[in-house]
């Protein structure tokens, strides 16, 4: 008899009859338990369960391990930003390797919805969680999700018992624009967000740093700040580049302000990079690749961040020491065709 040959589930009592062994003993077998039984009662009662398709009962097992092998995954709105899907990929990556499973719940922000999700895993016992942000941000973490290990991604708190992984925001930007000054540019304009979040002041210090290192005079003029999207961008370097002494290169707090600006440049027929340089910020893989020309920005290490988030939960949650309680990750420079040597003339 299959699996198909009756209604429901194949159950313990099917596998026993099918091996004509006792329950106990499918039990003691199919739990790696089976002290004492003959390999030959082993093998027939594995093939059996095979032959039918048995799948033991997580749930029960778990009761008797105390283990659910599950860790949760709850974020306000990664599931839905296709930028940020690759947070998803590295955490879900780990945790397979580690034999873990990911039940990952968006909250869309909603204080309401976040209760419930953190209360329902809890109830499914889950192992710890992984608490994410769709960006960088300070966040207060809700009570609920302290019962259990926890890890943050892509977000810090002021409790620094925490565990958590960012970007490292300042070091991205003093590579940016360090990359811009090996290029030889000297006036180099700063396109910031408005928001007051740790990227927009971390980046902006990042871009003072590399200036200070290059004996380049920070000026507050070049720094504009704008929404965070193309038409802020737009707005914001056109404010740069129709004064008579414009900056030859533009670091851009985001890869869509970026590709604003290249939009203002085209309107004021400044080619890039023969007249402009532009780096942006994210590697936004629907944009960056898709500008013209192409665009030098820094790659945001999504995936890399859920993988650490996931191997630092999963130390935490076998007991193990932390080596480190709080990491910066490196944002790499990917190099494209939007840099090049400032223009003789401005």
């Amino acid at each position: 008899m299959t699996s198909s040959d009756r209604y429901g589930p194949t159950r313990m009592k099917d596998v026993a009859s099918a091996a004509g062994v006792s329950m106990t003993t499918v039990s003691l077998v199919l739990n790696d338990k089976a002290v004492g039984i003959p390999a030959e009662t082993k093998q027939r009662v594995l093939d059996a369960a095979a032959a039918l398709g048995y799948r033991p009962n997580a749930l029960a097992a778990n009761l008797r391990t105390r283990t659910s092998d599950t860790i949760g995954f709850v974020s306000d709105t990664i599931a839905t930003t296709p930028y940020a899907g690759a947070m998803i990929q590295g955490a879900q990556d780990a945790a397979w390797k580690a034999g873990k499973l990911i039940l990952t719940i968006n909250t869309n922000g909603d204080p309401a919805v976040e209760a419930y999700a953190l209360n329902a895993l809890l109830g499914r016992q889950v192992e710890g969680i992984v608490y994410a942000a769709m960006y960088h941000q300070m966040i207060e973490v809700p009570a609920a999700a302290k019962e259990v290990p926890l890890v943050l991604l892509d977000a810090r708190s002021a409790d620094s018992e925490i565990p958590s992984v960012v970007p490292d925001e300042r070091g991205g930007a003093y590579e940016a624009t360090s990359h811009l000054i090996s290029h030889g540019h000297k006036r180099i304009g700063f396109l910031k967000n408005t928001a007051s979040v740790p990227a927009a002041n971390e980046r902006l210090e990042g871009y003072r740093e590399a200036l200070e290192a290059n004996a380049i005079a920070f000026d507050g003029e070049l720094v504009v700040a704008g929404d965070s999207g193309l038409a802020g961008g737009y707005a914001a370097a056109m404010a740069l580049l129709v004064e008579p002494h414009r900056p030859t290169g533009l670091f851009c707090f985001n890869d869509a302000m970026a590709a604003g600006a290249a939009r203002a440049a085209h309107e004021l027929n400044l080619r890039i990079p023969d007249d402009l340089s532009l780096v942006g910020f994210d590697n936004l893989e629907l944009v960056a690749p898709f500008t013209n020309p192409p665009l030098t920005t820094m790659q945001l290490p999504h995936y890399e961040m859920g993988v650490w988030a996931v191997e630092q939960l999963i130390n935490r949650i076998d007991g193990e020491d932390f080596s480190v309680f709080h990491q910066r990750m490196q944002c790499p420079l990917v190099e494209r065709a939007s840099v090049g040597p400032p223009p003789t003339r401005t």
